[in-house]
């Protein structure tokens, strides 16, 4: 048997758990390093699984934060580095171990880890394949879609409707095509003091996002100078590392924002900063769903989002925030002068997004989901 990093154990034959005929044993595989709203919610589909008396085996990057999360749990982990989508490497280790451990469902949580399917075992005694697709990235019509989702996986889950849309566009067969939306604990935020009240009060803007093009911070920045020039005082802190983090930094000293602009990096724990906040931005130009827009309406905060990918799922315009349409500096400066110029308006918004994230987007009603996906697959191959 391969050796994991933390435990050893023997498949179970303990039936009925979750109502179902018996326990699932699973191989998930997240090859990345960073950490991202997919790694947060493999880690929580894992501790509720876990939890549920399933066998999780976890393939993921060694010197990643979701290694060494997945320690605390009843989990066995294991490094995984996939230098490509090519690594023969792991390529030659996914397939010994998928043979020697005989897994019920191999479950691909990032599109490296799809890309790896192409090369795993298939046919008579091989688990069923599952992917999760986080992006909402055009998926072009053709061979290679209908290869790696039609005839490499057994099933695919989609966290927005948006993506179920591109999915079925491209030629995935919509019969494999699950809507499972991502999901966070509102229970996390729910002791963290908010901002305190006073007249001399000047709002703060906040934003957590990997700084890459996608996350459209450059048009937040434009924003920020619109509304300077018009008079208004704001602060605004941007939290997260990435490739174009040197380059915003210098973009705030070109547009004299430097008083107004704090870069904080990377932040651990989320709902302290969350709570310093009056509004979130996310002026994204991609978007699956949206993590850090939910968790900001579960911190009780107003939410100003563009209208792409699934954050028209997660963002209720004019109820949780606003929508605005992305790469428009213009509208985000209008939309975010009515947010910090009325304070009732964005307190109730920001009440309005706890609620909504509470009833339709909780981490364990994610997890659940995919519990019962699994069976489904696997009942798919005895009908």
């Amino acid at each position: 048997m391969l050796s994991f990093g933390n435990q050893s154990w023997r498949r179970k034959t303990t039936f009925g758990g979750s109502g179902h005929s018996r326990l699932l044993k699973i191989l998930h595989i997240d090859p990345e390093r960073n950490w991202g709203g997919g790694e947060a919610q493999v880690l929580g589909l894992l501790t509720y699984l876990a939890e549920k008396g399933h066998q999780n085996d976890l393939l993921t990057h060694p010197h990643g934060r979701l290694f060494a999360q997945s320690q605390n749990l009843t989990v066995r982990t294991r490094a995984l580095v996939a230098r490509n989508d090519l690594d023969l490497g792991a390529i030659l280790l996914l397939r010994r171990l998928i043979r020697e451990e005989k897994y019920d469902i191999v479950h691909l949580h990032t599109k490296r880890a799809h890309a790896l399917s192409l090369w795993l075992p298939r046919g008579r005694g091989t688990p069923k394949y599952v992917v999760t697709r986080r992006m909402d990235y055009p998926i072009a019509k053709g061979w290679i879609t209908h290869q790696f989702y039609n005839r490499r996986t057994d099933g695919v889950i989609a966290i927005s409707k948006a993506i179920a849309a591109l999915l079925t566009e491209a030629g995935v067969d919509p019969q494999k095509v699950r809507l499972i939306h991502s999901g966070v604990d509102a229970r996390r935020f729910d002791s963290t003091p908010g901002r305190p009240n006073s007249d001399s009060h000047v709002p703060v803007v906040g934003n957590v996002a990997v700084m890459e093009e996608r996350k459209g911070h450059r048009y937040l920045l434009e924003a920020a100078r619109l509304l300077k020039d018009r008079g208004h005082r704001i602060r605004y802190v941007l939290a997260g590392d990435g490739s174009l983090k040197s380059a915003l930094e210098e973009m705030v000293k070109t547009l004299g924002l430097s008083e107004e602009v704090s870069f904080v990096g990377f932040v651990s724990d989320v709902p302290t900063f969350l709570a310093g906040l009056d509004v979130f931005a996310m002026p994204s130009l991609f978007e699956g769903l949206g993590i850090a827009a939910l968790e900001a309406m579960a911190a009780g905060k107003a939410v100003l989002a563009t209208h792409v990918g699934g954050l028209a799922e997660s963002v209720v315009d004019s109820v949780t925030g606003f929508l605005v349409p992305p790469r428009d500096s213009a509208a985000l400066a209008g939309a975010l002068a009515k947010l910090v110029g009325d304070e009732s308006l964005s307190r109730e918004m920001g009440r309005r997004g706890a609620e909504r994230v509470r009833e339709h987007f909780s981490l364990e009603e994610m997890a659940r989901k995919n519990e019962a996906y699994y069976y489904d697959v696997l009942l798919e191959e005895n009908a």
